[in-house]
């Protein structure tokens, strides 16, 4: 996982680190020839080469990172972030850390990969515990709602019998809203899930109003005293408008306490744009990545919490039920080999 980036990383601080190394070494043989040539012509003046060669020594520890230096340095940063898929802004709040934290700096003292780790982790949010205030919710309503968006083809309805999973395997009792009335075989889909997991589904037939199907999941889950529903909804993407505005409808009927969007970690800055869209519509909870253990560049990850400000809850890992993994952002600057 992020292997691609990873990779990149670890040559730009090699390569700046060596650059660094040397610069330092070629200033220290113009010094000493400097140093030679001083000392031969003023071999009978003792105090004055003592005090010479005193703040020769001194400015060894005084040299510092320019800002023309750190420029040339982060140009490359920057291209390496942008090809694995970092978004702009994200590269840009990088760049800010990095000038801050390097520039002026005394270059023996500066460590480029601690410096970087810092700064990739500033634009990381803590993951919340998930179970912990899914119960929490469940102890003052009796019925915790979670609304599942995002466009279609990304792992949403997967990504939502996972969810099932893991709650059910902590003592939670679930329900599926099929609220995706649009997409050819959904209903069919979320079924099947439904059927492995042993997991209640209300539904209606295509075209019927998503909305109401979310109304009649809540409705059902309070008669039945079923603790969390999970809404499925519709994700296509080429009637943004429409699209928008029927979740905008399903997250007022049913007044969520989650709403949460699902996007493939793979897609680069397409998620991230796709996840800032849905928060700007409904206002997110939080996010799930799936097909992380497929993502070679990490960029996703690294960008769509610092672009819509909501937190990472899990990685989707696999195929399997099981397959779903907590966030963790120093499990993520590990993978980066920071």
């Amino acid at each position: 996982m992020f292997g691609a980036l990873k990779e990149k990383l670890k040559g730009w601080i090699k390569r700046n680190k060596g650059d660094l190394e040397k610069e330092e070494k070629k200033k220290e043989k113009r010094k000493d020839k400097k140093k030679s040539k001083e000392k031969k012509k003023e071999e009978k003046k003792d105090v004055v080469r003592e005090e010479k060669q005193k703040k020769s020594f001194l400015d060894r520890f005084k040299r510092t990172i320019t800002e023309e230096r750190f420029e040339e340095m982060f140009e490359e940063l920057e291209l390496i972030l942008l090809q694995n898929n970092v978004a702009l802004e994200a590269v840009g709040s990088v760049k800010e850390s990095l000038k801050k934290e390097l520039v002026g700096k005394i270059e023996k003292e500066v460590n480029l990969q601690e410096s970087l780790k810092q700064s990739i982790e500033d634009l990381l949010l803590d993951s919340p515990d998930f179970l912990k205030e899914v119960k929490r919710i469940v102890g003052e309503k009796k019925v915790c709602v979670i609304l599942f968006v995002g466009i279609n083809g990304s792992g949403k309805t997967t990504t939502i019998a996972k969810i099932a999973n893991l709650l059910k395997k902590n003592s939670l009792s679930v329900c599926f809203a099929a609220a995706d009335t649009f997409r050819a075989a959904s209903i069919e889909q979320i079924g099947e899930h439904a059927k492995n997991l042993n997991v209640p589904l209300v539904k209606k037939d295509y075209g019927a109003d998503p909305a109401s199907v979310g109304f009649d999941a809540v409705a059902f889950s309070k008669k039945r005293h079923i603790e969390v529903v999970l809404i499925d909804t519709a994700g296509r993407m080429q009637n943004k408008d429409t699209l928008m505005r029927e979740i905008e409808k399903v997250s007022r009927v049913t007044n969520p306490d989650m709403k949460i969007f699902v996007g493939e970690s793979i897609t680069g800055n397409d998620v991230t744009n796709q996840a800032k869209a849905f928060e700007d519509a409904v206002g997110l909870t939080g996010i799930i990545l799936s097909k992380a253990d497929v993502d070679e560049k990490g960029g996703a990850a690294i960008s769509v919490s610092y672009v819509t400000k909501k937190p990472i809850l899990f990685l989707g890992t696999g195929q399997g039920y099981g397959d779903l993994k907590k966030f963790s952002k120093k499990e993520l600057i590990k993978s980066l080999g920071l």
